[in-house]
């Protein structure tokens, strides 16, 4: 692998799961809950970030490995919903915030990609890679983020809009979010796991309407 486009990557990738949490962070904010704030996580700065697996140990080993899906994360940032003024809104707004940024990230790069291939003139290919890197990695991110499995935001997102029964029932699988994601990624389908097998499936969905 060219050194450039690793260490590129490896950049890309943690700007685009710290946005992430910061965007949670910055929509709590906004609903007036001072928490990540508080603690210093409204920032780019990459160390306060930083989860010793999610965010090093897990993209690491996904290269070394040579796994078609590249993914990771970065420490949640800590959000109190009962500070919300608004509990049902807030709750489904701050889950949905990292997510919109990794796809706003994602069609960013594919439009200054489309547009740089629209010139005249000629641009490095290291430069076309990581782009095409960007929207890859943040719509996977994205995707990835949107299942509806304990305590990635999709599960938030679902249970910020359940009538309360359901959502008391629901809640209930929380201890299992990890193993049922593992139990995902270990299943066998079609010479890939289910869980990359479906983001792959979603992944190129969404490339292919950005003309990837």
């Amino acid at each position: 692998m060219d050194p450039i486009f690793f260490a590129g990557s490896i950049l890309i990738l943690l700007f685009s799961v710290i946005l992430h949490e910061v965007m949670h962070g910055v929509v709590a904010l906004k609903f007036g809950d001072h928490t990540a704030e508080r603690a210093g996580r409204l920032t780019l700065n990459p160390i306060p970030h930083i989860d010793l697996f999610g965010t090093i140990l897990l993209p690491a080993l996904l290269i070394f490995t040579g796994s078609p899906i590249l993914f990771g994360w970065a420490k949640p940032v800590p959000v109190n919903p009962l500070n919300f003024s608004h509990l049902r809104k807030g709750e489904l707004m701050v889950s949905a915030a990292g997510i919109l940024a990794n796809f706003s990230l994602a069609i960013a790069a594919a439009l200054i990609y489309h547009l740089l291939n629209a010139m005249p003139q000629t641009f490095p290919a290291i430069v076309g890679s990581l782009l095409r890197f960007t929207v890859l990695i943040n719509l996977v991110l994205g995707v990835f983020n949107l299942f509806p499995i304990p305590p990635l935001d999709g599960s938030k997102i679902l249970l910020s809009q359940l009538p309360y029964n359901l959502a008391r029932s629901y809640s209930r699988i929380e201890p299992y979010g990890f193993l049922i994601l593992l139990v995902l990624l270990m299943v066998p389908i079609g010479g890939t796991s289910l869980l990359q097998g479906i983001l792959g499936f979603f992944v190129g969905l969404l490339s292919g309407l950005l003309g990837f």
